[in-house]
């Protein structure tokens, strides 16, 4: 069995908790009230900015031209492509570029954010790519569940996202992190293994955590 696949069905419950969020489920049938997705969209924003440096840190520990040069494509198109479209996105919920700037990341954004960039800078290229994996995957499939549903990726507000994250680019962006992970892992003795599948289930974790506070709309507690 592929490395990959343990994994898969390692978090597998988890992932099935993460298709039947309310956020998630309200996208698909459209049900999901804007205030809640416009807070994603900018906690989404701040998430971006952190999970690009990942991936220069994937160009900096790469042992090869081909994965140093994947890595720096995925850098630069999150920089230059995915989040300036991010940013037209945003404006459908009224978020102006300067919100975006000068928004404050929420304590799971923040936990999610760091633990991953801690992985990442402390790591090997293997925990590294076990710490981005499951965004990356999760949304993917995802995005696949909610297309299959009638008329979600055509929906006014949430059909681009849904087009996006099920769309084949994205997909075989996802796919080459999987097989990478496969690479990576590939011969590692069972102590190492272990040790990934703990990074790959805790931002598992956090990707279930960022649903429920976008959902739920959570900030720092505040006596005001």
């Amino acid at each position: 069995m592929k490395f990959s696949q343990r994994l898969y069905q390692k978090v597998l419950p988890i992932w099935e908790s993460n298709h039947n969020h309310p956020f998630v489920k309200g996208m698909g049938n459209g049900t999901l009230e804007k205030d809640k997705f416009r807070f994603y969209m900018i906690q989404d924003y701040l998430y971006l900015i952190e999970y690009a440096k990942v991936f220069a840190l994937g160009a900096v520990k790469a042992t090869d031209l081909h994965t140093m040069g994947k890595f720096a494509a995925l850098l630069n198109s999150t920089l230059n492509e995915e989040m300036e479209l991010h940013r037209q996105y945003a404006k459908k919920f009224g978020i102006t570029t300067e919100e975006l700037e000068e928004a404050k990341p929420s304590p799971t954004t923040l936990a999610y954010t760091h633990y991953m960039l801690h992985v990442s800078q402390n790591g090997t290229l293997a925990e590294l790519v076990s710490a981005l994996l499951p965004c990356m995957w999760s949304y993917w499939e995802i995005g696949k569940e909610l297309k299959k549903i009638e008329g979600a990726s055509e929906h006014e507000f949430y059909g681009e996202w849904i087009s996006m994250y099920s769309s084949d680019e994205f997909g075989q962006l996802a796919t080459w992190c999987i097989e990478l992970i496969d690479e990576l892992s590939d011969g590692k003795p069972e102590s190492e293994l272990v040790k990934l599948e703990e990074i790959f289930l805790n931002t598992t974790r956090f990707e279930y955590m960022f649903w429920d506070m976008a959902y739920h709309e959570m900030m720092w507690p505040t006596n005001e």
